[in-house]
């Protein structure tokens, strides 16, 4: 039984995601391979190779891949799935549960016709997993009958696989076998016309160790310069509910939530966050986490490690003059 695992990484880097993918699936069992599609990625492969548990990468260097566009990335993927390279094909196909995992997985399902399983949170066995429904107040288990298994993975759901690439000492021979494979083809009708990120120089939000969300009590997005400069002094990222999003305090890309990015840091801080059930969807796997409200009836109470029944425009500069000492 082979799994695949589709790296998600920018060229240049590896996202950490692809490093709790590939905990799950090394918990189906099987050999575990890696795809890197991309251009220029022949760093992404090599720390790729490095990571415990993978016995091959798979490396597709063109500049087909170089702005992962779904419909380009899923023809390759559906060419290794039906054999192509070694000619044993796949059971598994896994991704991160990330944006990127979201257009990929469902689009190469429907290329391969299979149905697709999606934020899987725990595997049962080769056939089973675990996947939360109704904003994660519950927990459905899934079997599926299907010759491929197509799945996204709930990263947070998931511990992150040793990474040998910062260790020079580790024996190479570990390392995994990397082989290259055969352009699959441009998908003619899509074509990458250009990419707008918002640049910053605090943690990419799914990663940090640290976030410091912000909520409707905020009450304007002039506001939310308190809560970026504690994220500052805790080494962290901003996030935002969706009613802050909604209300245009902050881009959409600061959203935690069901509709918006899973994080679960070492520190989750809610600042004016009420705790709808659509929020805590989204960040009740943090291992501490610390609300600011000053409604004491608010619902984040309800799942906070310790909470601070006080008004924020009151609470976060304290806490920074404290942090400052």
């Amino acid at each position: 039984m082979n799994i695949l695992v589709i790296a998600e990484h920018d060229n240049a880097d590896l996202a950490p995601a692809t490093l709790n993918t590939v905990t799950a699936a090394g918990q189906v069992g099987g050999d575990v391979h890696v795809l890197v599609a991309g251009q220029d990625c022949a760093g992404v492969a090599d720390a790729a190779a490095k990571i415990a548990g993978v016995s091959k990468v798979w490396v597709c260097d063109c500049a087909t891949y170089a702005h992962e566009i779904t419909e380009n990335t899923a023809a390759l993927i559906q060419s290794i799935v039906n054999g192509k390279g070694d000619g044993k094909g796949y059971s598994h196909v896994m991704a991160p549960a990330s944006t990127f995992g979201k257009a990929l997985i469902p689009y190469v399902a429907a290329l391969c016709d299979v149905q697709s399983i999606s934020d899987i949170s725990e595997v049962v066995d080769a056939d089973t997993f675990v996947r939360p429904i109704y904003a994660g107040n519950a927990l459905s288990k899934v079997k599926s009958s299907e010759a491929v298994k197509m799945l996204t993975v709930r990263t947070t759901a998931f511990e992150l696989a040793d990474d040998a690439s910062a260790d020079q000492s580790t024996d190479q021979n570990k390392w995994a076998e990397i082989e290259s494979i055969d352009d699959a083809g441009a998908t003619n009708w899509v074509q990458f016309i250009e990419q707008s990120l918002s640049p910053s120089e605090r943690p990419e939000l799914t990663s940090a160790r640290v976030v410091v969300s912000g909520g409707r009590g905020m009450q304007s997005g002039e506001n939310f310069p308190l809560l970026e400069k504690l994220a500052d002094q805790l080494g962290g990222a901003v996030g935002a509910s969706r009613a802050a999003v909604d209300a245009g305090f902050v881009p959409n890309d600061y959203q935690v939530g069901q509709t918006g990015k899973v994080v679960a840091p070492d520190l989750y801080l809610a600042v004016g966050i009420s705790g709808a059930i659509q929020h805590l969807a989204g960040m009740k796997d943090s291992k501490v986490i610390v609300a600011i409200n000053n409604d004491e009836e608010a619902p984040i109470f309800q799942v906070a490690d310790y909470g601070w029944n006080e008004d924020l425009f009151v609470a976060v500069p304290a806490l920074q003059a404290e942090l400052e000492k």
